[in-house]
């Protein structure tokens, strides 16, 4: 049987891979990636302390609830992607130094 602790191991070392995504990558497309690593690392302790503690029954409801909003944010934040490539022909954050056309 898979203990609390398993769970929040996978969701810790999930964390860290999307913290190190953000930190090392130029490609706006991958800090999204690094984003979501680490928003799917709090679903998951959500749903681990939802399974494992008695009080705290909500969980799965939350995490539905943060899946939903991931999906809604991942949405837009593609679609901001796309038009800053089509202005600037770019998706490296360090290389966007305006802000329209003048």
């Amino acid at each position: 049987m898979i203990s609390l602790n398993d769970f929040l191991i996978v969701s810790a070392v999930l964390f860290c891979i999307g913290l190190y995504m953000i930190v090392s990558k130029r490609n706006a497309i991958q800090i999204l990636i690094g984003i979501e690593l680490m928003l799917n690392a709090a679903i998951l302790n959500l749903v681990a302390f939802g399974k494992y503690d008695r009080f705290f029954n909500g969980g799965q409801m939350f995490a539905l609830f943060a899946i939903v909003l991931a999906a809604a944010t991942t949405a837009v934040a593609l679609a901001i992607i796309l038009n800053v490539y089509r202005q600037y022909k770019t998706i490296d954050p360090g290389r966007i130094d305006k802000l329209g056309d003048e």
